[in-house]
């Protein structure tokens, strides 16, 4: 009856194992940046369980040594000191802190997400004429968006990259906070609206690697996976030709189109491009007429917009409150976005069709701020585009009202 039990535990012990489902791709990576990472994990659990190992047998020890039937054992209620001992207790793991911090130090700063790579693996040295592939990603509801500026195409949930190429990662995100992870090639990053990230990595391996969005960010999550196609550069020139064949463009109406929140969605390419989508994704104004982010800023630093900026307002049809099923947000406005800033004579017009309601006492509040004031340069680069929004500018003060 006795022999029977060591198997069954074994048994019991197997099918647990077989029940977690679990893959190493954070232990068996193919790309350099993900190695290092599993390096660092490895050596600093090794050198934590040089601690951990010994006081989990000595505790051991302890309770089967002393317990109450060994008549043998000592038993010293008066002991109190032990030089040797202390310097045992408190020297090594003083040592195992200081090599975990000096570690945790240069490897924090070697695999900075930031940092461009300074080799494309331990047996191959980084080309400097070797050009990083771009990809500009944007974290949607509930998929993922690739955009190949230096190609001029795009895909959905799909990501075609070539080997021993180092990319560069551009994020950001649509609504939400959410979390960038290919556990073969990098460690996660987050992608916030608003906001650009940085993320550098390699595949030195071809075959294809999951991706998935490491952060809960609503009902279609667990939905929000892609593939990540490492493949020889050639195969990837070819993609790239495939996806430029095609006839659906990405432009900012069809953007607009693909942020509503959808789930499961299949892999999607597109021929071409609108170059200024994602700094305009990044600066919330791929929306028409609406005022982007970092003007905003501009016009801000130069002194803001007074009176001028608080009459040029639309209601607001399309955006997060909206897309998130919200009508209002939670203070009770009504969502608006800024359309531009009329001139002195425009306001003037305005202001002469006031309701019966308006108070008629004038109310002093100085000049315009917002006038005579020099249009910022475009937040996206060159002259092309310079003036997003078109901020009229007025001579003379505004008057007083």
């Amino acid at each position: 009856m006795h022999e029977l039990r060591l198997p069954k535990i074994l048994a019991a012990m197997g099918a647990v194992l077989f029940l977690s489902a679990c893959k190493a791709e954070v232990l068996a990576p193919t790309g350099d940046v993900a190695a290092q990472q599993r390096d660092l994990l490895v050596i600093s659990t090794l050198l934590m369980l040089i601690i951990i190992i010994p006081v989990m047998v000595m505790t051991c020890w302890f309770a089967w040594h002393y317990r109450a039937a060994n008549k043998e054992a000592v038993y010293k209620p008066n002991w109190s000191h032990s030089t040797k001992l202390e310097l045992i207790i408190w020297a090594i793991p003083l040592m195992i802190i200081i090599c975990l911090g000096a570690l945790t130090w240069v490897g924090t700063h070697l695999l900075d997400p930031y940092r461009p790579l300074a080799r494309v693996s331990a047996e191959k040295p980084l080309d400097s004429q070797q050009e990083p592939l771009e990809i500009q990603v944007v974290a949607l509801d509930w998929k993922w968006l690739f955009i190949y500026p230096q190609y001029g195409v795009a895909a959905v949930n799909e990501m075609p990259v070539p080997v021993d190429r180092p990319i560069r990662f551009s994020l950001t995100s649509s609504s939400v906070m959410n979390a960038f992870y290919i556990p073969h090639m990098a460690g996660m990053i987050y992608a916030m609206p608003g906001m650009q990230t940085t993320l550098h990595g390699v595949f030195n391996q071809e075959g294809t690697f999951q991706g998935l969005a490491s952060h809960y960010s609503g009902a279609g999550f667990s939905g929000m996976r892609f593939k990540a196609k490492a493949s020889d550069p050639a195969d990837f020139d070819v993609w790239v030709a495939q996806a430029r064949a095609g006839t659906e463009k990405l432009d900012r109406t069809r953007y607009l189109e693909l942020e509503r929140p959808t789930e499961n969605v299949k892999p999607t390419t597109f021929a071409s491009v609108d170059p200024m989508l994602f700094p305009r994704v990044v600066n919330m104004c791929v929306e028409e007429g609406k005022i982007c982010m970092a003007e905003m800023m501009a016009l801000d630093a130069q002194g803001g917009t007074g009176l001028a900026g608080t009459v040029n307002m639309s209601a607001l049809i399309y955006d997060k409150h909206e897309r998130r099923g919200t009508r209002e947000p939670v203070f009770g406005w009504e969502p608006f976005k800024v359309l531009g800033f009329c001139s002195v004579e425009e306001l003037e017009q305005m202001l002469a069709a006031k309701p019966a309601s308006f108070n008629d006492k004038p109310v002093v509040s100085g000049p315009l701020m917002g006038h005579n004031m020099p249009q910022p340069a475009s937040p996206f680069g060159g002259d092309a585009e310079r003036f997003i929004t078109l901020v009229r500018q007025a001579s003379g003060n505004a008057p007083q009202l």
